[in-house]
């Protein structure tokens, strides 16, 4: 039963793609649009293969991973230890969490060619502006996770002497896990969109930089192909940290079970 789910979780997306693809196909057939409005399937799937087997594209990904696995690492460890740090620090809060709202309600694309002036034009910009985006989200579901932990549950632990910082570590966040890794999946889509968008603004190479160096020669089948591998990055990292997340947090997992 279980390797049967297991394929068919696969099965129905791989479906969904095909029936994509041959709309796609049909609709620049039946509508006769031409190839520098939108390419066939087939000249990107082309352009695709041939960029990776020449290696002209493997540069490029491992430049935009390194930018958006970097500010991704940075900007969720940070935004879990602000967070119970100023879960657990009326004090803190009073002071920074103002702040902070004002911070995430600025728009990050706004603020990118502050971060090129202050970090340059090479990888740390992308680095930052990555961690940037993928800040807010998180913090902001840790420090509701940490604050919605069971009352009950504390007092009980209390009662047996255990310290602030075991009720933290071993109580609230375990409570907030949910929260947390919800933001974590949440943060891997907003890593790769600061990633691109400072490529965007500066970069020799990534695949933000492929695609806005292939708008200027119009090669619409070039940035169809890196977005296709945008889209298969993402993708993927959502799939492992969902499966770090099952893992981690086991027992929601067995709630679901038990529910169905």
């Amino acid at each position: 039963m279980l390797k049967r789910l297991d394929i068919t979780a696969f099965l129905y997306p791989l479906i969904s793609l095909a029936v994509l693809v041959l709309v796609w196909h049909v609709s620049i057939e039946i509508f006769t649009i031409p190839d520098y409005l939108l390419p066939p399937p087939a000249s990107v799937f082309s352009a695709l293969y041939h960029g990776l087997i020449s290696g002209e594209l493997w540069p490029h990904i491992a430049t935009t991973l390194e930018e958006t696995l970097s500010g991704y690492a940075i900007g969720c460890g940070l935004a879990v230890f602000m967070g119970a740090l100023l879960a657990e620090s009326r004090t803190f809060e009073r002071f920074f969490y103002p702040l902070l709202i004002g911070l995430q309600a600025m728009p990050k694309v706004a603020l990118g060619p502050i971060i090129l002036v202050w970090f340059g034009f090479g990888m740390a910009s992308k680095v930052v502006l990555v961690a940037l985006v993928c800040f807010f989200p998180l913090f902001v579901n840790t420090v509701n996770g940490i604050k919605r932990t069971d009352p009950e549950l504390l007092d009980a632990c209390r009662a047996f002497s255990a310290s602030r910082l075991y009720l933290l570590l071993h109580v609230k966040l375990p409570a907030a896990s949910g929260e947390i890794f919800s933001g974590l999946q949440i943060g891997v889509s907003l890593a790769l969109i600061g990633a691109v968008v400072g490529e965007f603004l500066s970069a020799q190479q990534g695949l933000g930089y492929l695609i806005a160096s292939a708008s200027v020669s119009m090669s619409l089948a070039t940035m169809f192909s890196g977005v296709l591998l945008l889209a298969a990055i993402g993708l993927t990292g959502s799939l492992i940290m969902r499966a770090i997340h099952r893992r981690v947090v086991f027992w929601e997992a067995r709630s679901e079970k038990a529910g169905r």
